[in-house]
């Protein structure tokens, strides 16, 4: 994985590592290093051989540190309602944005069959890198818009997970202890720990602060099976 400088963003992080990959062509057998990476991390083989438009942008992400804002995915539609989950999701293409499409030119998110990265726009064009194009290739192409649903955007993902509202996890047998003292456990000492703790979470809701869940979901999405994609 790339070590990440405080001056990097999402999409330098994430372009440096993907145009490296550019003219990676697909094996025998449908198999890419990019699939076998998947099903070795989601520990299902049916992905080393599927499309690996999205799987090779999961790849990417890891490799550039930036998943939890660009996500692991194999199944575009996921991917994209998980943008739009994060109020991430627009119309409007930039540089860095994952651009998804429908190849039968609808504008519903089920119908999404293939994904890429914005490189550049330019005189009403997107510049692409886009995985399993021309059925092997890892290569750049020029769209126009017409088959395009939307645009994820890692960015905006970033601005929804550190401006969350503040939340405070408290355990739940600590609260139950009060409820139900246990033989053995000093109601007191219970009592006092439940209060300690009521009055940590008036602490951080008074002071701003954001204490993030134990189990916050980074929207890694592993079970679906891959949407068929084609040029």
């Amino acid at each position: 994985m790339l070590e990440r400088s405080h001056d990097d963003t999402i999409t330098q992080d994430l372009l440096t590592v993907v145009t490296g990959e550019l003219g990676y062509r697909e094996k025998s057998g449908q198999h890419t290093k990019f699939g076998a990476w998947y099903a070795d991390l989601t520990k299902d083989p049916q992905y080393r051989n599927a499309p690996w438009c999205d799987m090779f942008i999961a790849w990417a992400a890891d490799k550039a540190g930036v998943s939890d804002y660009v996500g692991e995915f194999a199944w575009t539609p996921s991917h994209a309602r998980w943008f739009e989950q994060h109020q991430a999701w627009t119309d409007q293409p930039e540089p860095g944005a994952l651009v998804f499409f429908d190849w039968s030119g609808g504008d519903d998110i089920k119908g999404i069959d293939h994904v890429g990265i914005v490189e550049k726009v330019e005189n009403g064009k997107i510049h692409t890198i886009e995985a399993n194009v021309d059925r092997v290739w890892l290569k750049r192409k020029v769209r126009d818009e017409s088959k395009v649903v939307g645009y994820g955007l890692p960015r905006k993902v970033r601005e929804t997970l550190t401006t969350s509202p503040t939340t405070v996890d408290l355990r739940p047998e600590a609260v139950t202890a009060v409820a139900n003292p246990t033989r053995g456990l000093d109601p007191t000492a219970t009592i006092a720990t439940a209060v300690l703790a009521l009055a940590l979470a008036a602490s951080v809701v008074a002071t701003g602060l954001h204490v993030r869940r134990f189990a916050t979901s980074t929207g890694r999405h592993r079970r679906k099976r891959p949407t068929p994609t084609n040029t």
